[in-house]
């Protein structure tokens, strides 16, 4: 009850409401913008923190592979065929690779978006959950963080880069690989061979581990290509650059970017212009393109356009990727810049 001869009016005790919350607001704003701006800064991602995941994830898909292939415990079986009519093989290797690198990269950052060659969602049991160190070999290279937002990067990852191969036991072709890609442009790419345990890895604007030759000729390029899915690809490169131009087909995605640069694991065929002219998937490519973006290469369609890693799983244009070369100039040597017409 008010004291006698005070009458409280309804509108003065708006007043008296509204001034207190006035005061508890400017003491509080701080705090709360602090908190605020903390909990949107714990939903970035420090892509720092995903190259070394990554690195960890293709190492860790990789003694899969080895284990499976050593054990000769393969279960080969197919997935289908090309649409070059080539058998889509599938085994334990792929299967076991994918299972452990999908489930530690998801484990760590649930919220990414995961795309992988293989669909399994056969959980691995007692698998150690990423421990978030930044390696000394990285730290010592990429020197600060990169904060993105989470709904921007999208990862590929193939678990078991050139399966014919593997089942043939031409191991110097197979990797696992990792690729990291924010707004659609790959920035971390990670490329692992198994049974030598090299891994080449890079991030644009960070650093890298790999470095590109010397020198390339790039007059009279030698053109590396794929083993198992050539199409008409001789009489493309011939057309572009003549009827001598050295041709070289080798499995793998992984082991034809790492031939247009020095990896030091053991000795590569070197290839100046490394050429696709028929459809492939983006987790066979997208780790290489983001290791020859980091070193200042290319890797487009045919028709020399960027290739976009969000959305569909296809790259349809075919591509074309070179490093310390006059990219466009490459581009406009090919004789058909459609890969359609070459399928």
């Amino acid at each position: 009850m008010a004291p006698m001869g005070i009458r409280l009016s309804p509108l003065g005790v708006a007043v008296f409401c509204l001034l207190g919350v006035g005061i508890i607001y400017h003491l509080y704003s701080g705090v709360l913008s602090g908190r605020i701006a903390a909990f949107r800064q714990r939903e970035t991602v420090d892509l720092r923190e995903l190259l070394a995941l990554s690195v960890e994830a293709a190492v860790l898909g990789g003694r899969e592979v080895k284990r499976v292939r050593e054990d000769n415990a393969l279960e080969e079986k197919s997935k289908g065929e090309t649409k070059e009519g080539a058998k889509e093989k599938l085994t334990l290797g792929d299967l076991s690779s994918h299972r452990n690198m999908y489930q530690l990269i998801k484990t760590a950052f649930p919220s990414l978006q995961v795309n992988s060659e293989e669909h399994d969602n056969t959980r691995v049991e007692d698998l150690p959950a990423w421990d978030r160190r930044i390696p000394e070999e990285i730290a010592q290279v990429v020197g600060r963080s990169q904060e993105v937002l989470p709904e921007s990067i999208t990862v590929w990852i193939d678990p078991l880069d050139a399966t014919q191969e593997y089942t043939e036991n031409l191991r110097k072709y197979v990797t696992t690989m990792v690729c990291v890609a924010v707004n659609g442009a790959p920035v971390i790419g990670v490329i692992h061979k198994p049974f030598t345990g090299y891994t080449a890895w890079a991030m644009v604007d960070g650093g890298s581990n790999v470095k590109p030759r010397d020198s390339y000729n790039e007059k009279s390029p030698r053109v590396i290509v794929s083993r198992s899915h050539a199409g008409k690809v001789k009489g493309f490169v011939e057309a572009a650059f003549g009827n001598n131009t050295v041709i070289f087909p080798a499995g793998g995605a992984g082991y034809k970017v790492l031939a247009l640069l020095n990896p030091t694991d053991e000795k590569y065929e070197e290839a100046d212009v490394y050429l696709h002219i028929t459809y492939v998937k983006k987790w066979d490519i997208c780790a290489g393109n983001a290791i020859l973006r980091a070193l200042g290469g290319h890797m487009t369609t045919l028709k020399g356009e960027e290739i976009n890693y969000t959305g569909s799983e296809a790259n349809n244009g075919g591509l074309l990727a070179s490093i310390h070369m006059d990219h466009k100039a490459l581009v406009l040597r090919l004789p058909a810049r459609d890969a359609e017409k070459h399928r």
